[in-house]
Formats: structure tokens, sequence, C-alpha cells
């Protein structure tokens, strides 16, 4: 019984782990998606209003979008991929007390 909630436990935390990496996943696709038609349509009205094609990309609104929405996506992959390594995830307490007690039925067996 106990081994069958321990093998619960972990599929629900894997399963947890694949839908936060395939969650960033679509976000970034659906950042460079929209990114570019966004600029493609800015750079469009900007050489309908006379600019030619090289001097659209002196315009901030061009890369705003991809500045900005880049620093969210950032912080999206520190916390899918990045923040994790680092050892503090939200379940890091979790882990710690399991790892101590077995650690302390390690000693107990001896």
């Amino acid at each position: 019984m106990d081994n069958q909630f321990i093998q619960e436990q972990n599929y629900q935390r894997a399963k947890k782990r694949v839908k936060a990496i395939k969650g960033y996943y679509i976000h970034a696709v659906v950042y460079v998606l929209v990114n570019l038609f966004i600029s493609g349509i800015i750079i469009f009205g900007l050489m309908q209003s006379g600019y030619s094609f090289t001097d659209t990309f002196s315009n901030f609104g061009v890369y705003s979008t991809w500045i900005f929405w880049g620093i969210g996506i950032f912080f999206h992959w520190m916390g899918v991929f990045g923040f994790k390594s680092l050892g503090f995830s939200r379940d890091w307490e979790e882990r710690k007390i399991q790892e101590y007690l077995d650690k302390e039925e390690e000693r107990r067996r001896f």
C-alpha cells in the first residue's frame, strides 16, 4: 500500500513537471509567432508611410514587444528550468524531509 502511494505521488509530480515544460514551449512558440506578426505589420505600415526597409528598424515599435514580452518569457523559462535547478522548487521541502527520513531509516537498520 505504501509503495503504491509513493508511486502515485511520483507520477503526479512527474505529470506536473511535464505540464510546466509543455506550457513553456507553447508560450515560446506563441511568443515567436505573435511577435513576427506584430513586427511585420509595423514594418509594413512604416514602409507605407515612406520609411525605407532599413529605416523601419530604427523605430522602437518594431522590436519593443520582443523585448518586453521576452523579459516575461525569460522569467517563465527560469521558473520551469532555471530556479528549479537551484534546488528550491515548490517541493524542495518535501524532498529534504524525505531525504532526512531515509537517512534516519538507514541509521536504524544498522
